[in-house]
């Protein structure tokens, strides 16, 4: 009788199958999107409160996005997508690289967009929480549908 939950073996096994190498990486990619912008999220909440032990980090006296993290990740990404092998571009860490990166930038995309610290403005900050949390789950899901697909016909 099959467990309700897959074992890790058969989740690999589904996510090798069902997915080609660029399957593989934009789910990689949408997985570590969600993964970092949550705990982004935890961590700014964290740092706000004066709760925990990562503070902000500056460099004299200037305050330094995560932003900044974002633009440096996606651009060794694009480094490599431009002068990396095959193999080298498909590699996990380049799609988790590059979904991380992306994540950081998007949480401040306000900043970006306004050139104005509204970080912590109430007006929309819940919603847009809200809604890119939901475009990040919602991606990761899609671009892992083969997978759950699959891992769902092994339960029956």
């Amino acid at each position: 009788m099959p467990t309700t939950i897959p074992q890790p073996a058969e989740v690999q096994q589904a996510f090798r199958e069902e997915l080609h190498p660029g399957q593989q990486s934009a789910l990689i990619s949408w997985l570590a999107f969600t993964a970092t912008f949550g705990l982004v999220r935890a961590i700014t909440y964290s740092i706000r409160a004066g709760k925990g032990p990562l503070r902000n980090i500056s460099a004299g006296g200037v305050h330094l996005h995560h932003y900044l993290w974002g633009i440096l990740l996606v651009s060794g990404v694009g480094g490599v997508a431009l002068r990396g092998d095959e193999r080298t571009r498909r590699h996990p860490l380049v799609a988790t690289g590059y979904g991380s990166g992306l994540a950081l930038i998007v949480d401040e995309f306000a900043l970006l967009l306004d050139l104005q610290d509204v970080y912590w403005a109430k007006q929309g900050r819940v919603s847009v929480d809200v809604a890119i949390s939901m475009m990040a789950g919602t991606g990761s899901v899609l671009a892992g549908w083969p997978v759950l697909r699959r891992l769902r016909a092994n339960r029956r």
